[in-house]
């Protein structure tokens, strides 16, 4: 029986996956083909000499840039927008304020950055703006959760004996509970600046700026070459960026 049972998984996931197969109609033979493997490696062949050209080089610095701004900005307004509403959100402003901040909050985090980049350009128009209005939006959201959470967990004693001696409340949270909540939130913002650089260079696919809407265009243009480059930055622009936040981390959270 025992061994029945533990047999009973593997064939339920190998009967969910032969299932999928057959749902989605997908055409094996004609993918794995000697034409298909052809067609493949000739398309992927392109990837392999990218485009150094001093014009199109140039292009991909202004789109770093670019895509650097807008996860920057992003971030940034985030993180003021995310604070403002961990304040009701933590329950320091009584329970209805908290109610109707943690629903804003899940509302900005339940919407995608896509979504959110999609509806941005409608509203704002093709560009940057509407890539750094989705990135704040969404990632307020998530920092704003995240801000509430830690401000929940922070000790009210300093901030209380603070209030007791005369000071008001935001000179009692500027210098009661923000340097005990500093680190946490330098951590959190940092973490989200890594995913917005990421996620900034593919706003680009939906008109928001920024490489992704240079490697959306070479892509559909089958410059393979041009999308080669673009790729390379795009990884390279990722690393730098995650070995900054990390010495940043070190720098200011941990030290």
């Amino acid at each position: 029986m025992k061994s029945l049972s533990r047999a009973a998984l593997p064939l339920l996931l190998i009967l969910v996956v032969v299932a999928s197969f057959a749902y989605l109609q997908l055409e094996a033979k004609a993918l794995f083909s000697h034409d298909g493997l052809r067609q493949m490696a000739s398309y992927a062949s392109g990837f392999l000499d990218p485009d150094l050209s001093p014009a199109h080089l140039r292009a991909i610095g202004l789109g770093a840039l670019e895509t650097l701004a807008m996860s920057a900005m992003g971030t940034l307004l985030a993180a003021v927008l995310g604070l403002l509403l961990a304040l009701p959100a933590s329950g320091r402003f009584g329970l209805v304020a908290k109610g109707a901040s943690r629903l804003l909050l899940n509302a900005l985090r339940a919407i995608p950055e896509l979504v959110w980049a999609a509806l941005m350009v409608l509203a704002a128009g093709l560009g940057p703006n509407a890539g750094t209005l989705a990135l704040a939006l969404h990632t307020a959201g998530v920092l704003g959760r995240l801000f509430a959470e830690a401000l929940e967990n922070t000790p009210t004693a300093p901030a209380d004996a603070l209030r007791l001696s005369g000071s008001g409340r935001i000179s009692a949270f500027c210098y009661g509970t923000l340097p005990m909540l500093w680190p946490q939130l330098m951590a959190y913002t940092l973490y989200r600046w890594e995913n917005n650089i990421r996620m900034a260079s593919v706003l680009g696919f939906v008109g928001a700026g920024g490489l992704g809407q240079m490697l959306y265009m070479s892509l559909s243009l089958f410059q393979e070459a041009q999308a080669s480059t673009i790729i390379t930055a795009m990884l390279l622009m990722v690393l730098a960026v995650d070995a900054l936040s990390g010495w940043a981390r070190m720098r200011w959270v941990r030290g």
